[in-house]
């Protein structure tokens, strides 16, 4: 009875504890969720004018697209004008090192980019953009 309790014992100890495991497994995810920076797009294709001095920006998390109607798109979705400054808000509280660029087409008019840029000031992002394609 004796030798049977203590291979009972034996068998307790020999087991492999995973939750350690687990913990820093989980601890790993979500580090690398919360690090990873996520590429938004704003949902439309633009025709961009040229610049000589165009430089590529690397951090530009919050894009604004407007198009040669005067649209504005925001992750793919289509804005209205009064809209724009609450979208950029909530992008901004998302992403606080983000900055916006606006990707205007050639034949956008220049009131609704400044709206825009008007909008995105508002939010409290002041490093605004506007996207050119290189010549």
């Amino acid at each position: 009875m004796k030798q049977h309790f203590q291979n009972l014992v034996d068998e307790e100890e020999a087991t492999i504890d995973l939750t350690p495991m687990l913990d820093v497994v989980f601890i790993m995810l979500i580090f690398f969720i919360v690090t990873a920076s996520f590429v938004k797009e704003s949902g439309i294709d633009v025709n961009r004018p040229e610049a000589a001095t165009a430089v590529k920006k690397d951090r530009a998390n919050i894009l604004v697209a407007i198009n040669d109607k005067g649209e504005i798109w925001i992750n793919k979705r289509r804005i209205d004008q009064r809209a724009v400054q609450a979208n950029i808000e909530r992008l901004h509280a998302e992403n606080p090192q983000g900055t916006v660029v606006i990707q205007a087409d050639k034949k956008a008019t220049t009131e609704v980019l400044i709206k825009v840029m008007d909008s995105a000031r508002s939010a409290g992002v002041y490093d605004v953009s506007i996207a050119a394609q290189e010549p």
